[in-house]
């Protein structure tokens, strides 16, 4: 793990509770981020993909930025992206005012974006962002990449750009974006976006992951933190082991963020399994796979 990242360690992109009628259950988030706190985790990220960012009104964003800063002491990033630049920077804005420790930004997606577009896009952001930022890279929702080479480039050109959550089911490439950009600067973050990556980033020198298993097992990745720091690394494998086995959790059902909302509601009881997301929930079959997954009895 890097000791010198600004940001590191088992960071939980947090799903956000709905109620029955669709709305921010704001009592179970508290709920959800008390028990993070509890298992360790180091930090939260708001509205991420899991926390279905793109199914919220801008107001109802900017209400959930202000709300959440309040509910937990742990370090908070924001992500704000949308399809428009000037409601990323308003948001950006009052997560700046709020006190979060960093915004997030996706590519400009929709239109797949190439290494140029990709790169003034992000200066433009920097030029208008009021504080540190990184970057979400979703290649498989975005159609374009920030590859090393442009990871690069941005580093030399933006101080403020302070990390990337990489989220791409390749190893190699987040261990070329840790050998690229954290030698110009160690304090850099690279997060790996899966959580079977957490432990092949950490050996390859990045910051840590920032994935959704958090939101039901943090103290699993906790626990890895802490055997890896210690050298233990027969512990480290056979945690290692252990999320591969519990990732399985991905393949059942048709929408993840409602099987991994419902994995909570059941095993901690505080949500409701309540997602925007269409066709998600499960059937007898699928919930008593879960069940058996993360023995909830």
């Amino acid at each position: 793990m890097s000791h010198k990242a600004q940001f590191s360690g088992a960071w939980c992109p947090s799903v956000i509770p709905f109620n029955a009628q669709g709305k921010v259950d704001y009592d179970a988030l508290q709920q959800h981020f008390d028990r993070l706190k509890e298992a360790g985790t180091d930090g939260i990220l708001l509205m991420g993909t899991i926390g279905e960012f793109v199914t919220m009104s801008l107001s109802e964003r900017e209400e959930l930025i202000k709300k959440a800063r309040k509910m937990s002491a742990l370090p908070m990033i924001a992500h704000v992206s949308t399809t428009c630049v000037d409601d990323m920077v308003h948001l950006a804005d009052i997560a700046y005012a709020e006190g979060y420790d960093a915004v997030m930004a996706l590519p400009h997606y929709y239109y797949a974006q190439t290494p140029k577009q990709l790169f003034e896009y992000y200066i433009d952001l920097d030029r208008r962002f009021k504080g540190k930022w990184l970057i979400y890279n979703f290649p498989a929702r975005t159609g374009c990449d920030v590859d090393a080479a442009l990871a690069l480039k941005l580093v030399n050109a933006c101080p403020n750009f302070v990390g990337i959550k990489d989220t791409v089911d390749c190893s190699s490439h987040t261990r070329l974006l840790v050998r690229t950009v954290t030698p110009v600067r160690p304090d850099f973050s690279i997060f790996a976006g899966f959580d079977e990556y957490f432990v092949p980033n950490l050996m390859n020198g990045g910051a840590g992951v920032l994935s959704g298993l958090n939101n039901v097992v943090p103290e699993l990745f906790t626990q890895i933190k802490q055997a890896y720091a210690a050298n233990d690394l027969d512990v480290v494998a056979a945690l290692h082991e252990e999320i591969g086995r519990l990732s399985g959790i991905y393949a059942i059902g048709d929408d993840f963020v409602t099987t991994i909302k419902t994995v909570v509601s059941r095993k901690y009881k505080y949500m409701e399994p309540t997602s925007r997301n269409y066709g998600g929930v499960l059937n007898p079959e699928q919930l008593a796979l879960v069940d058996k997954l993360f023995n909830i009895k």
